[in-house]
């Protein structure tokens, strides 16, 4: 570790926080570097000190302190070092583990695109955490805002973000785009426009299964029901349906013991709610239409709930993976596609795809979903006819 970085020497009464065993140790005075931000970041990072020295002195009686220590990026790193993120802020931000910053300006002028991304992919920021929660006392505008408790766990460094991207008229696009309609695409009607600017989005076994890892993780952990991964599959198959295929992967793989999976969820308890159920009844109840299946299709699906009940149905079956009183906890490994072409979950999101989230909310049968969705439309249609009627009489006749 250094002992300076751009040329300010670190807090000589801070330590900085280690790691080890894989856990923070985290000193009573620890050092934590800031990035003030550019615009309203000043303002917002002079309010935040205060706020956050308050909840520290607070929570722990003033026995432990914040030792501040400013790194640079954005405007105020050009004008003083000549470069929008120095290589001193990178390095202190790594050495120093923890840190926080404001809102960063885009570059002008070419050179790096966005701080933001350049900054995860430097210092490998995969996931972006956001618990998302009520707190009492804040207006909302839905009924029972209290049962709002998820957290958020979206990949940061593949997919979109991974920042490849090409500038429309560019002659790295013009390359790009002959390749890929002269050879990939060679024979097909699929074409890419000749005027179009294109990105790449990239999803990789690696960093799908350490997102997804992450997540099953910290909802073991703190005790949640339910990990839903959010993917976009039914359109991309090849990036997001292998997202929720090897997210699926590290559930059975790496934590069988604590999870189910939704689809196995359905077999267990068609099982558990007629233990005399016949594979063929339970293929027709978690398959919709299977009749219309041709043999190859049933019989694969016959072997799935088969393969289902005999590697996992004395361990997770009787209702085990619905308690936390026994040795398997109740964690569901779910998806929700964002597609009206699939049968819905109850994860009903607009969040970026790539995406996992963990909830403490009991998980709903697929059909029961339904019948909630039918149910919300039908009061919303009564209430709208009731408020119409009663607007037609309140209305004076003329004459």
């Amino acid at each position: 570790m250094q002992k300076t970085y751009n040329g300010l020497e670190l807090p000589q009464d801070g330590q900085p926080i280690e790691y080890s065993n894989g856990q923070y140790q985290v000193p009573h005075n620890p050092i934590i570097p800031f990035i003030e931000g550019d615009g309203t970041g000043r303002d917002i990072w002079k309010a935040s000190q205060r706020v956050f020295d308050a909840a520290v002195d607070k929570a722990y009686g003033g026995k432990r302190h914040i030792k501040w220590f400013e790194i640079f990026a954005g405007e105020k790193a050009f004008r003083q070092f000549n470069t929008w993120l120095p290589d001193d802020s990178v390095a202190a931000a790594r050495d120093l583990r923890v840190s926080i910053k404001g809102p960063l300006t885009t570059p002008v002028g070419g050179g790096i695109r966005s701080l933001n991304v350049a900054l995860r992919q430097l210092l490998d920021l995969y996931a972006c955490v956001r618990p998302v929660r009520y707190y009492q006392g804040v207006p909302s505008p839905v009924k029972h805002p209290e049962k709002v408790d998820i957290v958020i766990f979206r990949e940061n460094t593949e997919d979109v973000y991974s920042g490849i991207e090409f500038k429309q008229g560019s002659p790295d696009v013009a390359k790009l785009i002959g390749f890929i309609n002269d050879d990939l695409l060679k024979g097909g009607k699929k074409k890419i426009r000749s005027d179009s600017g294109v990105g790449i989005k990239p999803i990789s076994i690696f960093g799908t299964k350490r997102l997804v890892r992450y997540a099953i993780r910290q909802a073991i952990e703190s005790g949640r029901k339910t990990v839903t991964l959010v993917h976009k599959g039914n359109i991309q198959k090849f990036t997001e349906g292998a997202f929720r295929e090897w997210g699926y992967e590290v559930a059975v793989e790496e934590f069988r013991d604590q999870t189910v999976t939704e689809r196995e969820s359905w077999i267990l308890g068609n099982v558990d709610a007629n233990p005399g159920i016949t594979i063929e009844e339970n293929a027709a109840l978690i398959e919709p239409g299977l009749e219309f299946g041709n043999q190859a299709f049933r019989d694969e699906l016959y072997a799935e709930i088969k393969g289902v009940l005999d590697s996992i149905g004395k361990t997770h079956g009787n209702g085990a993976w619905r308690t936390r009183s026994s040795s398997t906890t109740a964690l569901l490994i779910r998806y929700s596609s964002k597609s009206s072409s699939d049968r819905p979950t109850t994860a009903f999101s607009r969040l970026p795809t790539s995406t996992a989230t963990t909830s403490r909310m009991q998980p709903l049968r697929r059909w029961e979903d339904w019948a909630l969705l039918r149910a919300l439309i039908s009061a919303m249609v009564l209430r709208y006819l009731k408020q119409r009627m009663a607007l037609h009489r309140s209305t004076p006749t003329r004459m």
